[in-house]
């Protein structure tokens, strides 16, 4: 492997390590023994909850070339899974605000636990069956998990400052570290230890399953609106009344659908960018490099949200970074000739692009912790869940209509594409903010409004 690729990962390595070990006063927040307890919790079953979706991940789409499906039929399956995520996305988040989010937690490990099971078979009906279960859980990885954290950290009255810590924690250790070590356990199992393409589903299936067991022990019941007299229906009338009536919700789903749509559509399309003459790269260094700068961009964020910067503010350059970033595939397409010569090393155009993903993948550990830490603000509690399904629904017909069309378009097209989106995302992160600043304005003049009241009566 070349030098290149070790001195990018060496180089990422030394300063994620910088800043973590290099951490002053400023930031660094000092907490009570109650919250560490209780944040070291979360990390812990969040990360043993990633494991079981980052062991899949290397293996899925080479286990069902193993079975002797196509790329449509296997096109097909993906489909399935970013459809029934947006289908039956809204109805789990919905009945997690109702029937407990404790208990939707305990559903996704459920419903992913049998997803990984349905691997064992070569047959196409069961694989289908286990990309719809897998939709579903990833509905709740991304809604129900974070809802039961905000509830019991308010329910606990804990500093909501402190959020910011266990989200830009549990992002650094499930979206980084983890995801590095699961790529490298998974490649253990199948290949050094010739256990197959199956083998990392049943690993992911018994750190899901420890997981559970956690959460089944040691986590209490919350809920958004428990009352009896609210049904399903009620449930999204209350989400869908929220979203249009305040436009910062608004916002924010679409903001979280822009960035979340071109991160999806780039995980496709890297591998063709970087290889566009079958080039001989090391996809799972890349890819343990890519999780690398994510851990970067999260003790990036770990350290703004600790010195309290204002979340909206710093977002729209990040969102701006990421849109160059996405666009350098167009720009090195027009500006390096592409050599007709198939195989043999990276090309001089695929280097640059790779250091720009990696920026993009720093962007990408940035906007977790601080996505979360804006929904944490402007979600309203009793409709957490369902509404940040809602969220979801834009950001899955996106990539399924992208999926379907994949081989329709030039790569440059799509990387345009996704680029544009981003600097969306960039503008309404901009009207976010300004509509924020003008609400904390208002509501600070009533304030002082209400004070002087009884002194003029």
């Amino acid at each position: 492997m070349e030098v290149f690729y070790y001195l990018v990962f060496g180089g990422l390595a030394a300063v994620v390590a910088g800043l973590e070990l290099g951490k002053g006063a400023k930031d660094r927040v000092t907490t009570s023994q109650a919250f560490n307890s209780f944040k070291n919790n979360y990390v812990l079953v969040y990360s043993l909850m990633m494991s079981g979706d980052w062991l899949q991940g290397p293996y899925v789409y080479y286990l069902y070339s193993q079975y002797g499906f196509d790329k449509g039929d296997i096109g097909r399956l993906f489909i399935a899974g970013f459809g029934s995520s947006m289908l039956f996305g809204t109805i789990v988040g919905s009945l997690a605000d109702k029937q407990g989010r404790k208990r939707a937690c305990i559903t996704y490990c459920i419903s992913y636990i049998l997803s990984c099971i349905t691997k064992h078979s070569p047959e196409y009906k069961i694989l289908m069956i286990g990309r719809v279960l897998g939709g579903i859980a990833t509905s709740l990885l991304f809604s129900a998990f974070e809802s039961w954290l905000v509830a019991e950290h308010n329910k606990r009255a804990f500093d909501p400052q402190w959020l910011s810590i266990t989200f830009s924690k549990a992002i650094f250790l499930g979206n980084g570290l983890v995801a590095i070590v699961s790529g490298l356990f998974a490649n253990l199992l199948a290949d050094n230890l010739g256990f197959g393409p199956v083998a990392p589903f049943d690993a992911a299936a018994c750190f899901l399953a420890i997981g559970m067991a956690i959460i089944m022990s040691s986590w209490s019941e919350n809920y958004g609106d428990p009352s009896e007299s609210k049904d399903l229906m009620s449930q999204f009338k209350v989400a869908a009344k929220a979203i249009a009536s305040d436009e910062k919700i608004a916002l924010l789903g679409a903001i979280q659908s822009l960035f979340e749509g071109s991160m999806y559509t780039f995980v496709f399309l890297w591998t063709p960018a970087l290889s566009p003459n079958e080039e001989d790269i090391p996809h799972g260094f890349i890819f343990a490099t890519f999780m690398l700068s994510s851990m970067l961009g999260s003790s990036i964020a770990a350290r703004l949200l600790a010195r309290k910067l204002k979340v909206e503010g710093y977002m729209q350059i990040v969102f701006t970074i990421s849109a160059f970033t996405l666009f350098l595939p167009v720009v090195t397409n027009f500006l390096v000739p592409l050599t007709s010569v198939k195989g043999g090393s990276i090309s001089f155009g695929g280097t640059l692009q790779l250091l720009g993903f990696c920026t993009f993948e720093a962007c990408v550990g940035i906007f977790w912790p601080s996505i979360m830490k804006m929904r944490s603000q402007y979600i309203p509690e009793e409709a957490r869940s369902t509404i940040m399904n809602f969220f979801r629904i834009p950001l899955n017909l996106f990539v399924c209509v992208v999926l379907y069309n994949v081989n329709a378009f030039p790569i440059t097209v799509m990387f345009g594409m996704c680029s544009i989106f981003l600097f969306m995302a960039a503008v309404l992160q901009r009207r976010l903010m300004v509509i924020s600043d003008l609400h904390k304005s208002s509501t600070k003049a009533q304030e002082m409004i209400d004070e002087d009241e009884p002194l003029n009566p």
